[in-house]
């Protein structure tokens, strides 16, 4: 009988051989675990030395922004509008005026939001033909220089900004700057697209000028103004989804570009068309059937139509009407006599253009 404090040696041995197998899986799914240059790559976190390290959540959230197409004629609109505010804000100071537009950046509308500088104006403008919203903001610098130039002051440096709420004189005013910003916007759109934008109101805290969720993408820009030495912005602000209307005429690389189509090769081939031989038929009535009562149709079965001797016949090519005339007969053979064009031969040359 053997005793049970007594431990047998094969047992030991069988203990110790499962205890390395254990350290063994241990040991690889240790390897499986990722290192933090792996999770750097993985997420691709920048390895330029000295860059400011961002947080796993921040390289997520950037991560799932989407690059949207390039619009070539919007830069061209943008280029137009800068010469259009200069003219117009000399018009408006009668003195010295330079305008320059930053890069068009494509943003979210939550970051153009809370990237506003306070007290700003911004203004919910409606594109009525679009039928979308749009932000234009004027910041503080901007709507002081034009109050002090426009009631008589001539000094050179900047305007304090208090942080106050704006006067009734310097919100005149303010919209007046406005009004004529969306004129010009109007007048740059013009070579591509009528445009007509209208302010719908007027906000001065970000939160009330909410016109699509955060996440959505849109363009903004900034136009910097130079007055008697004295500063501002104008800042314009467009979702993507506003411009869908638009988005072919600003995929142009150039104004009135025709992506390929040729107006000389095409007036030529539908003369070349219209000389074409096609086929045509005379329906002289049509009728409606069941399905059901057509698969039981045997040999013998006759089909009344509902039609009078007189009644005109319609010439058809394909399935396009052409034209529509009397039937009758004309030396010894079966004839239409034409009395009513039905214009399908514009839609025939279409179709045959689209092939």
């Amino acid at each position: 009988m053997s005793d049970p404090n007594i431990v047998d040696d094969s047992a030991m041995d069988g203990l110790l051989d499962d205890e390395a197998a254990w350290g063994s899986m241990l040991a690889a799914e240790a390897d499986k675990t990722l290192s933090q240059t792996e999770i750097d790559r993985l997420l691709q976190v920048d390895d330029v030395v000295g860059a400011p390290t961002r947080s796993v959540i921040d390289q997520i959230v950037n991560s799932s922004f989407v690059n949207y197409d390039r619009l070539p004629m919007l830069d061209v609109i943008f280029d137009r509008l800068v010469r259009l505010l200069s003219s117009s804000f000399r018009n408006l100071t009668s003195g010295n005026v330079e305008v320059t537009a930053a890069v068009p950046d494509a943003v979210r509308f939550g970051d153009f939001l809370s990237g506003i500088p306070l007290p700003s104006l911004i203004t919910v403008v409606k594109a009525e033909e679009w039928d979308s919203n749009l932000l234009l903001t004027v910041d503080s610098e901007l709507i002081y220089s034009i109050v002090d130039i426009l009631l008589g002051g001539r000094r050179s440096e900047p305007a304090p900004i208090d942080g106050r709420p704006y006067t009734v004189i310097e919100r005149a005013l303010a919209e007046r700057v406005i009004k004529m910003a969306l004129r010009d916007l109007g007048a740059a759109f013009a070579p591509l697209t009528n445009v007509h934008f209208v302010p719908e109101r007027i906000e001065t805290n970000p939160q009330f000028a909410a016109i699509a969720r955060a996440n959505n993408a849109a363009v903004a820009v900034t136009f910097q103004a130079q007055l008697d030495g004295r500063t501002g912005s104008v800042s314009l602000l467009i979702p993507y989804a506003a411009l869908e209307p638009v988005r072919n005429v600003l995929l142009q690389q150039f104004m009135g570009e025709k992506f390929g189509r040729d107006s000389m090769w095409e007036s030529h081939l539908k003369s070349e068309l219209r000389r074409t031989n096609v086929d045509l038929s005379a329906v002289m009535a049509q009728a409606t059937v069941n399905l059901a009562d057509i698969l039981n149709w045997k040999p013998g079965t006759q089909l009344t139509l509902e039609v009078r001797p007189d009644a005109p016949a319609t010439l058809t090519c394909g399935h396009v009407p052409m034209f529509q005339g009397e039937m009758g007969q004309r030396n010894g053979r079966i004839a239409i006599r034409i009395d009513t064009d039905l214009g399908g031969q514009d839609e025939v040359i279409h179709g045959l253009l689209q092939r």
